[in-house]
């Protein structure tokens, strides 16, 4: 069955609000850990989890880091306007550079009490190790489904990065309710967040610890790490009644040539994915590398996966190897004078979907009808109830601040 076919009803369960975690535990890999392997399920902790992989494994992480994207404007009237910081509406994608740039940047954003803000820029003052900071909001245009925003600032020498450190909050999910408070700014964030970008945070990799680190490396267990900015679509629910009237959320990914060479290293051993992200990205570099194959000349703009893409033809059907894929993509880099390749995917994987490269997965509990529960079940079937059911009975905590499960990928 094509995935478009899927009845997003199937993929449900109850989930009472008790075991939504709305804090994380006090120690980082205190968390519950569920090994899910050929239908047996094991319960374990994560400052073991080296203990539950094969030796010779690689690990791949997201390293992402949170921005404090919510912005609070009050108006002179004292309501509040919230201005929540998308993406970058800039035809230059490149986070490193959108991060870095002074005196004004345009993003695509949500904004509460969007109606309150009749006309004129909104305007947030802030001190900074005693600099005055000045913030102001122009609203630009209306998208379909959100805002341009432009943001300009005073002192102009200050960095977009600087400035919402300063002005910003860092976004809980709304699954959390509750106020983010000074913890989360750490809690909510990798200890290996290294690129800013995120407006959510990419929650399986919440878990480790150095402790964790120096227990993969004794193992001589592999870590590597790509950039995929994760962006609030990662929570937007399924509304439709089946998968072909949703729309995917697209994120950008951001990778480099040792990467892959890295991949392409370990082709043979277990590749292990740590998120949905860093899974959707290493997925998402197969299909890359087949277009090169497939097409020679294919321009950069042109390398994005789209959401139904890789179900259809000319992608469809491809017996490419991982290894031929990503040395394709690779050579292709080379070819094109790029250090970083820097894309668009809005792969959606879902039963029926065939791994390339990933064979297990460490990721948190989802959503009754998520995107990310489809994701779970494209891996292990229909196993995915047996084993939401197992961690509900035996309290394991759910979502983002909760415990998770590594899975390892069934073959169908």
């Amino acid at each position: 069955m094509h995935p478009q076919n899927i009845a997003i009803i199937d993929y449900t369960y109850s989930l009472p609000e008790e075991k939504i975690a709305a804090f994380p535990l006090a120690d980082r890999d205190a968390s519950k850990l569920l090994v899910y392997k050929n239908g047996n399920m094991q319960q374990h902790l994560y400052k073991n989890i080296a203990d539950c992989l094969p030796a010779e494994s690689l690990l791949v992480f997201n390293n992402t880091k949170v921005i404090p994207a919510r912005i609070l404007f009050q108006k002179s009237t004292g309501g509040i306007i919230e201005i929540f910081c998308l993406e970058p509406y800039e035809a230059n994608k490149d986070y490193t550079s959108i991060m870095s740039k002074k005196e004004s940047v345009r993003w695509k954003c949500m904004i509460g009490g969007a109606g309150k803000w009749k006309q004129g820029p909104l305007v947030k003052k802030f001190t900074a190790d005693v600099i005055a900071v000045e913030l102001q909001a122009r609203l630009v245009e209306k998208l379909s489904d959100a805002y341009v925003v432009e943001l300009s600032w005073q002192p102009a020498g200050m960095s977009f990065a600087e400035v919402i450190a300063c002005m910003g909050e860092i976004p809980l999910p709304p699954y959390i309710k509750r106020k983010a408070e000074n913890s989360d700014t750490e809690r909510y964030q990798t200890i290996y967040a290294a690129h800013d970008g995120s407006v959510a945070a990419p929650t399986a990799g919440l878990h480790f610890t150095d402790h964790v680190f120096t227990s993969l490396k004794e193992k001589n267990i592999q870590t590597a790490f790509v950039t995929l900015h994760v962006g609030a679509g990662t929570f937007k629910p399924v509304k439709a009644g089946t998968m072909q009237q949703h729309e995917m959320h697209a994120e950008w990914l951001d990778v480099t040539a040792g990467l892959l060479k890295e991949l392409i290293k370990n082709a043979d051993n277990t590749i292990i994915a740590v998120g949905t992200t860093s899974l959707r990205t290493l997925e998402s570099l197969y299909w890359m590398g087949v277009k090169t194959i497939l097409f020679p000349e294919i321009a950069a703009e042109e390398l994005g996966v789209r959401q139904w893409e890789v179900y259809e033809h000319p992608l469809a059907g491809v017996s490419i190897t991982a290894s031929a894929a990503l040395q394709a993509l690779l050579q292709w880099m080379n070819k094109n004078n790029h250090k970083n390749l820097v894309a668009k995917t809005q792969i959606l994987i879902a039963p029926g979907y065939k791994f390339k490269i990933i064979k297990a997965l460490v990721t948190n509990f989802h959503q009754p009808q998520s995107t990310l529960l489809l994701l779970v079940a494209a891996a292990i079937g229909n196993n995915w109830k047996s084993m939401y059911d197992y961690a509900l009975q035996n309290n394991f905590r759910f979502l983002s601040y909760g415990d998770g499960s590594l899975i390892f990928i069934n073959q169908f």
